[in-house]
């Protein structure tokens, strides 16, 4: 299993504390049923914290005229909205949600040029709460195709998630499904796309970063 550069640091420091903490079990009180009991939850949490930060090999789609999955998880929302933040018009939302067994890297969803790029300091609702795409910390980026097209995507933190990664910086060029960033223990992307944009998912769809076709521009 390759590990993702954002989980080395995690996993070192929890390595590190659950030696600790075993080995002074194992000191002041020996081997027992509720030591042995101990070890297999911290293990099957270090094995959660390895999957949390996988980096699997990449198989890409390559298509621009379509705007490929940003992330690993389960559609959640399908719907049409107002954007504020930087469209300023009506457009269409997709949302992914990530599970606790889905990788957590996101992906560049189009090719084109970084318009704008924002970090929100914000709450931690469940990701799957209806204000969490504006409450909670996040990410905002937007990207403009070399056909004039402008998608703009969240990288939410929800309730377990406490830290957000992202690579977009503005006036840079970036290629389909570069790794935009990461978010430690997921959570939840937002794609907001335009009007005419040609969805080709539904809600409930589980969808893969960089092979699911989310819709045809």
């Amino acid at each position: 299993m390759i590990i993702h550069k954002e989980g080395y640091g995690a996993l070192i420091i929890t390595f590190l504390v659950f030696a600790v903490i075993i080995g002074i079990i194992w000191l002041f009180f020996g081997v027992t049923l509720s030591h042995l009991q101990l070890q297999f939850y911290l293990r099957l949490f270090l094995f959660l914290l390895l999957i949390f930060s996988a980096c699997p090999k990449e198989l890409r789609l390559i298509d621009e005229s379509s705007v490929i999955s940003a992330a690993d998880g389960k559609v959640v929302i399908i719907k049409e909205v107002e954007e504020n933040e930087f469209l300023h018009s009506r457009c269409r939302q997709v949302s992914v949600f990530m599970g606790i067994c889905n990788v957590h890297i996101n992906y560049f969803p189009v090719s084109g040029k970084v318009l704008y790029y924002k970090h929100h300091w914000g709450n931690y609702l469940v990701a799957w709460h209806p204000k969490s795409s504006v409450k909670n910390e996040r990410t905002s980026i937007a990207v403009e195709t070399a056909g004039g097209k402008r998608i703009f995507l969240r990288q939410i933190a929800g309730y377990v998630a406490r830290r957000i990664v992202c690579y977009a910086k503005e006036n840079e060029h970036a290629n389909q499904c570069d790794q935009l960033g990461f978010i430690k223990f997921g959570s939840r992307l937002d794609l907001f796309l335009p009007l005419d944009a040609e969805i080709k998912v539904n809600v409930g769809d589980k969808v893969t970063a960089c092979q699911t076709v989310i819709a045809k521009l």
